[in-house]
Formats: structure tokens, C-alpha cells, sequence
């Protein structure tokens, strides 16, 4: 029986911008100037160059091994299921939980904004997170057709809202006083860029999701390379262009004290106070969309591991008609994202996708033969991610120790809970 292909060219390369453009860039922005200064277009230049090889793994790797499990059935495939592929695997999920807690807090930053609209700006942002992941609980138990309606209309307004925001701030661009910002001599150290670039990288991981999609994508030797070149490509450039404006239009001062809602602070100088809102609104729904879907892509993780024996076989059980793992991703968000500050979350969920980013590419190059991979592209890939990882954790150990205790406790947890797991299993 001939397999019906439903997932178009559009589809995927809407699946791959929709992963990256989702609260990402509303929650990174403000901590990547701080961390970077003028020369923020380069930060997320240098995140953007690492996405790029890494789609390259990913797209042999995806006509390989075409399968709904997408970085999972990778990893698996590389190592075999064992402690190390569990561990890894485990951090993916712990991985998604992060990013629902950096768009739960990114929308708890922009909510109060709207005072214009709600008349009390001083309800407290943890409200806004709480509110806002419960929601996108309750609607991810009532209808996963809705979830994926939410996101396929989210998609459009975002990029709608946020191209025009490019080709507005282009235009007045030119004359504003604030563009000599961007001059070379208001960067921060080549190190310091990285390090900025590698903190704010969570931006970009979104890309993976076209894995999952291959499968059921129409002739994908034609279009897996297409979708993720062009979602990764599309997207460097977006974020690129952005933060320039941003950087242009405000000075490092005023960046500063709006950080956690930079975006729609940016708008202010281009179209006024109408621009703030409308920018205020379309993070709101960006993040809410983006909590909405990965909300269902975390637990469909945790229920792929109990199946390959990596999580306990209870991780299957259903609740509600869903797996059990979406109310323990929802319990775990909610705690992540009211007691971790937005830093040291962003440098959690970074370092967790560089280093499962570094593996893919590892298990891209190992297997170059089987999957008609490129052994020097996809080692350059594994070692600028392997590299970014260590430059993120030196760079924030002197700075943010906090982020970067958490994330490698992160990671030292996940295996230290699959080895427990597997010598449960043995006896």
C-alpha cells in the first residue's frame, strides 16, 4: 500500500520556522545585547553558522533514518540503546522543559506591558507564566488538532509582524542617532561574542523538528535538504536583521533597562506607542504557540523513551487520554520557569541542545558512508559545537554561575537516572 505523503516543501520549512521563530527571539534578545553590545548581529551570526552545519548532519541523517522519533532514533542509531544514548536522550527532554520555561518566562515578561489594554501593570509576572502554561496544558488534554491550528495561524501573524518590523526599521534605519552603535569599536571581545552568541543559541534549535516531520514529508530526497537550508538560512538572516534594528534604534542603555521586552521597546522609535503594542501582542501569542506545541513535542519525547526502555515503562501510561509525561512536563515547567532566572535558563537550554547538537554531528561523521555525509563538514560541525559548549560554560562560570551549576547538574542527572534505571532493569 503507497504511503500517503502529506507534509509538503512549505509544510517542513513552516515546521522549521515556526520551531525557531517561536519565543525565542522575544526571550533572548535583551540578555544577547547585554551580553554582545553592538555587536549582536554577529552573536547571532556565529549561532546561526553552527545551526547551518548542523542541519547538514541532521538532513542525512533524516533520509536514513526517517522516523517520527527524529533526534532520538539518531542518537539511538549512533550508540545503540544503552546508558549513553538514555542519558543524552533524557537530556533532550529536560531540554524541551527548558525552552517551555524560556517561553513561559519570555510571555511573563511581555504580559505586564500591556497595561494600556489590562489598566494594572504590576500584576506580578508570575502569574502571567503559571496562567499561560496551564492553558496551553489544558488545551494540549482537550484537542491536539487545536494545538496544531494555534500554531499554523501563530506562525503567519509572527512573521507577518515581525518582517515588518525589519522592513520598517531598514527604512528609518538611516537617520537614526543610535545606528553608530553597531560600529566595531562598540562590540565586545571575539570570546565575548561567542560566548554571547552560544548563551542566546536556543533561538535556533528549533530546526530539529523537521525530523520528526520526514516521514510523512512528499518526496524528501528532493525536500529535506531544502527545508532545513532554507528554515536555518531564512532565519540567520531574520535574526541577523533584527537585532541590528534593535541595536539602532535604541540606546544600550534603554535595551538595558526594557531587556526582558526589548523587541517591543524597539518598535517605539519606528511607529510609536502603536508599534509597542502590536509587538507586545504578537510575543504574547509567539510564546503561548510555541509553550502550546512544545508542550505536546516534550511529552511525545518522554513517551518515545519509556517505549525504547530509556524512562521507566510507566512514562506510557495514559492520564486523560495522554501520556503520563505531558503533566510531569507541565509540573517541571512551571517550576523551572518561576524559580530560574531567564539567564540561567537560556544558558541551561543552550547548553543542553550544543551538546546533543555536538553528538548528532559526531554520529553524522561516524556514519558518513551509511549516510552519504560529508566526513569534514560534519566534523567541523561536531567540533564548533563541542567547542561553543565549552566557550558557553567557561564564559558563564565567570558570570553566571548559577546557569552554569544548573546546566551541568542538568546533564550529570540525566545519566546518573538512566544508569540507576538500567541497573533497576538487570536485577
Amino acid at each position: 500500500m503507497k504511503k500517503n505523503s502529506s507534509i509538503k516543501l512549505k509544510d517542513a520549512i513552516a515546521i522549521g520556522i515556526g520551531g525557531m521563530v517561536g519565543g525565542g527571539i522575544f526571550a533572548v534578545l535583551g540578555l544577547a545585547v547585554s551580553l554582545a553590545k553592538g555587536g549582536t548581529p554577529i552573536a547571532f551570526l556565529f549561532a546561526g553558522i553552527i545551526a547551518l552545519f548542523t542541519a547538514y548532519a541532521y538532513t542525512k541523517l533524516s533520509l536514513q533514518y526517517p522516523d517520527k522519533g527524529g533526534t532520538v532514533k539518531f542518537i539511538n542509531e549512533g550508540f545503540g540503546k544503552g546508558v549513553f544514548s538514555g542519558g543524552i536522550n533524557n537530556v533532550l527532554w529536560v531540554s524541551y522543559i527548558i525552552m517551555l520555561s524560556l517561553y513561559a518566562s519570555a510571555f511573563g515578561s511581555y504580559g505586564p506591558e500591556l497595561y494600556s489594554f489590562t489598566g494594572d501593570k504590576n500584576i506580578d509576572s508570575h502569574i502571567y507564566v503559571t496562567a499561560v502554561v496551564l492553558l496551553a496544558a489544558v488545551i494540549n488534554y482537550y484537542s491536539l488538532s487545536v494545538v496544531g491550528k494555534i500554531e499554523s495561524i501563530a506562525v503567519f501573524i509572527k512573521l507577518f509582524i515581525l518582517l515588518a518590523f525589519v522592513g520598517i526599521g531598514l527604512y528609518g534605519l538611516s537617520g537614526n542617532a543610535n545606528l553608530s552603535q553597531l560600529n566595531p569599536q562598540n562590540w565586545e571581545s571575539p570570546l565575548q561574542l561567542i560566548a554571547g552568541g552560544m548563551v542566546i543559541f536556543v533561538a535556533y534549535e528549533g530546526f530539529e523538528l523537521i525530523a520528526n516531520a520526514v516521514p510523512d514529508m512528499e518526496n524528501p530526497k528532493k525536500n529535506v535538504a531544502k527545508a532545513y537550508f532554507i528554515s536555518v538560512g531564512f532565519v540567520v538572516l531574520l535574526y541577523i536583521l533584527i537585532a541590528a534594528i534593535t541595536v539602532g534604534s535604541l540606546t544600550f542603555d534603554t535595551i538595558k533597562e526594557a531587556k526582558d521586552y526589548v523587541l517591543a521597546e524597539a518598535s517605539k522609535p519606528l511607529i510609536g506607542q502603536i508599534g509597542f503594542t502590536v509587538m507586545t501582542i504578537a510575543a504574547l501569542i509567539s510564546t503561548f504557540s510555541a509553550i502550546n506545541a512544545t508542550l505536546y513535542g516534550g511529552s511525545r519525547v518522554s513517551y518515545e523513551l519509556a517505549e525504547d526502555d530509556e524512562l521507566p515503562h510507566e512514562f506510557t501510561y495514559q492520564l486523560w487520554n495522554k501520556p503520563i509525561g505531558l503533566l510531569i512536563t507541565v509540573v517541571l515547567t512551571l517550576l523551572v520557569a518561576n524559580f530560574i532566572n531567564l539567564e540561567s535558563i537560556s544558558t541551561s537550554g543552550s547548553a543542553g541542545f550544543l551538546l546533543i547538537f555536538a553528538i548528532v554531528n559526531y554520529i553524522a561523521f561516524r556514519k558518513n558512508k551509511e549516510v552519504h555525509a560529508n566526513r569534514i563538514i560534519t566534523a567541523i560541525g561536531a567540533l564548533l559545537c563541542l567547542a561553543a559548549f565549552i566557550i558557553l560554560i567557561v564564559q558563564q562560570s565567570q558570570e553566571n554561575l548559577l546557569g552554569v551549576s544548573i546546566s551541568l547538574g542538568i546533564i550529570i542527572l540525566c545519566f546518573v537516572v538512566e544508569f540507576m534505571y538500567k541497573k533497576i532493569e538487570k536485577n
